[in-house]
């Protein structure tokens, strides 16, 4: 499930100055089944976000407009967010009307605050049309609910169109031994926030009890209440995270809100951090806590005589902070269960339905890539094929189709090129089949026309590309393989890359390092118990398509490969594809391994972080011992006891002679790479991570390479 969020104009989704709506909406994130395919967006001052998943929604200010209104139309246009099948909008009403104008899937509409106190809910004739017009309307608090149904008709039934989802925290271990003589206030220093009974109610406990000290965060420029004491420490404005971190030390937290709170999340976070909460009786106040103590009357007198009992009856403090504590259950993950319910309910997809997918429930997939049917099998041992068994022994339907094939079988007076047979072909294999996801593989030919006249017909259809060629900037055909990754990224659910995303200079949107996969129907040697006639093997190809070295084509990896082999006489190398010696295929490319104890990753370009060609797959999988540069960072999945990393020249140099003579742990380290690469990166894993990726759903797999 795609999600776009849309939080208000100039919301601060910042690690400073988040407040209540933008932190909401990172804890509910990240604890979402649809983290990885939801979208923030919004118009954050400061470039420190709170997470990744954020978009800035940036627009050329037009005096004869609102700047919401802008804002709004910005947004509307990203091609992710028309294509959603859901749009969340965050306590904006007044919003809703102008999205729904060009937006038909599912809108849901979080109230944050008083419905009766925002524009675009205040009368009752707005709130009816937001009822019609949004698929879920979520309330923070019942209080906030019940706001929004004054004066409103048949409340019965158009309550079914409306939840309550309260705020939640993150709930840790609390040691109440550490706890402190520490009481808090935590939010504007003004009276709607009841700053002035705090103060009061303050001075006099702090003079009573002169061990205990008192914490202020907050500040109000608009508002002088200033209160004085030596061991009143005011602090201003902090993060929210440093105030969870103090909270943990706090004895006792007040909350004495004047104004109607819609909800409160100050008192939830300090219940959650184990404080004996007080809180007043106003607005949604009263639903953060079941335990919290309740001010009867928000008199400085009355929260004075309530903190004095606390203080002197540490037994009775003792039991309501473990009360408070005990009794939590508004987690992140609890929380954004509920949400994700929420929209599994409202959002009736079949893909919905695959959290654990097996062969009871297969999807239609549509796989066109290159299978190379014309090379007559010297290519079957491929990252296509690979993909698509990994794809059939999930149990789904996969309908494969080979783009350059196609084009080349349709070259002819009429269509010169064999492209537009092509887009006609294709076109009318996914009208056929109907399919639940289409996965291209370097599928070139395949044009953005296309796509969209697929898209159109498919409004469910999900979209996904992999790519198999380096993205380095300073790595070989670095331009043409940008444009070829982004030539049709606008119809994209995701993207996966075999180079890591986070470190290339094009930042591409839902975009996921994958292994090249292995297959254990095309990795079937085992050469770590055989005794091998060479000690390395190595081998490239400037040819693919021919089967042979192409003319004048240099790569400097025969340098390297060369002075290698100058530096180590004894050692028996076995090389193709470089210094006239042609490349192997097929089954001569299996027979070839097969020779060799060791062989040598070495990818086109400069090391970039976890790329390597295909050639890894087929090294490990096969059970050779092999040696990479250490900078491709595959130590983040494989151990020394699985694979070799080497420094330089001289230090693959040492190490190529050091296994060579330690044969026995050689072939040790061989067979831990060759079980360890079969587990972790098999085409059934990897196929199932796309998949996952693409359509939102939990896979049952874990990934060893995802979050690294």
């Amino acid at each position: 499930m795609n999600i776009c969020i849309l939080l208000p104009f100039k919301e601060n989704y910042a690690s400073k100055g988040a407040g209540a709506v933008s932190l909401f909406v990172n804890d509910i994130v990240r604890e979402s089944i649809y983290e990885k395919t939801t979208m923030v967006y919004g118009n954050t001052k400061y470039k420190k976000f709170l997470s990744p998943n954020y978009k800035s929604v940036e627009f050329d200010q037009n005096f004869l407009q609102s700047s919401n209104y802008q804002y709004v139309e910005s947004f509307i246009k990203f091609n992710d967010v028309r294509n959603s099948d859901l749009i969340e909008v965050h306590n904006r009403p007044k919003y809703i009307n102008q999205i729904r104008k060009k937006y038909s899937n599912k809108i849901f509409l979080y109230f944050h605050n008083d419905p009766l106190a925002m524009n675009g809910s205040k009368t009752s004739l707005e709130r009816m049309q937001l009822l019609n017009i949004t698929d879920k309307l979520i309330f923070n608090s019942m209080w906030c609910r019940d706001r929004y149904f004054i004066d409103l008709k048949n409340k019965k039934e158009l309550l079914k169109k409306t939840t309550i989802c309260f705020q939640s925290a993150d709930k840790i271990k609390v040691n109440f031994k550490e706890k402190k003589k520490i009481i808090s206030f935590v939010g504007k220093l003004n009276r709607a926030k009841g700053y002035d009974i705090f103060g009061k109610a303050i001075i006099k406990i702090l003079d009573k009890h002169p061990s205990w000290s008192a914490k202020v965060y907050g500040d109000e420029p608009r508002e002088k209440l200033i209160f004085k004491h030596k061991n009143l420490k005011m602090l201003g404005f902090k993060d929210n995270k440093t105030i969870l971190e103090d909270l943990k030390k706090v004895s006792i937290s007040v909350v004495c809100s004047r104004w109607e709170e819609p909800f409160g999340r100050t008192s939830l976070e300090a219940a959650s951090r184990g404080s004996a909460v007080i809180i007043s009786n106003r607005g949604g106040l009263k639903e953060t806590s079941n335990e919290a103590i309740i001010l009867k009357n928000l008199n400085p007198d009355y929260l004075y005589n309530i903190i004095n009992q606390l203080i002197i009856d540490k037994k009775k403090l003792l039991f309501v902070q473990k009360k408070n504590y005990k009794n939590f259950k508004l987690t992140h993950s609890f929380v954004s269960k509920i949400i994700d319910n929420l929209r599994a309910n409202c959002v009736k997809k079949n893909y919905l339905n695959l959290f654990n997918i097996n062969k009871n429930n297969p999807l239609k997939i549509i796989h066109i890539t290159n299978f190379n049917r014309r090379f007559n099998g010297r290519l079957q041992y491929n990252t296509s094929r690979r993909l698509n068994n990994g794809l059939i022994r999930l149990g789904h339907n996969v309908l494969t189709v080979s783009d350059r094939d196609i084009v080349h079988e349709n070259k002819g007076f009429i269509d010169i090129t064999g492209k537009n047979s092509l887009q006609n072909i294709f076109i009318e294999n996914t009208n056929n089949f109907k399919a639940d996801c289409l996965i291209l593989g370097h599928a070139d030919g395949v044009t953005e026309e296309t796509l969209g006249i697929i898209k159109e017909k498919n409004k469910n259809l999900k979209i996904c590309q992999w790519f198999l060629d380096p993205l380095g900037k300073k790595g070989p055909d670095y331009l043409k393989n940008n444009k070829r990754i982004l030539s049709k990224i606008d119809f994209m659910d995701a993207t996966f890359l075999t180079s890591c995303p986070s470190v290339l200079s094009t930042k591409i949107d839902n975009s996921h390092f994958m292994p090249n996969p292995c297959d254990p129907s095309f990795e079937i040697l085992k050469n770590y118990k055989t005794e091998c006639q060479n000690d390395v093997f190595f081998a490239m190809s400037h040819g693919v398509h021919r089967g042979q070295l192409k003319r004048g084509k240099f790569d400097r990896r025969e340098t390297f490969i060369n002075k290698l082999k100058k530096k180590n006489k004894k050692i028996i190398f076995d090389i193709y594809g470089m210094n006239n010696i042609q490349p192997v295929w097929g089954d001569m490319f299996i027979n070839a391994i097969s020779n060799s104890s060791m062989a040598i990753n070495l990818s086109r370009g400069d090391p970039v972080k976890y790329y390597s060609s295909d050639r890894i797959a087929q090294l490990m999988g096969n059970g050779l011992l092999t040696f990479i540069d250490q900078k491709t960072c595959f130590n983040d999945f494989f151990s020394k006891d699985e694979i070799i990393f080497y420094k330089d020249l001289d230090d693959l140099s040492y190490k190529l002679n050091k296994y060579k003579k330690d044969y026995k742990i050689a072939k040790k380290i061989a067979k831990n790479g060759r079980n360890a690469y079969l587990k972790r990166f098999n085409s059934m894993i990897v196929s199932d991570f796309i998949l996952s990726k693409t359509l939102g759903y939990k896979s049952k797999y874990k990934f060893s390479w995802e979050n690294k």
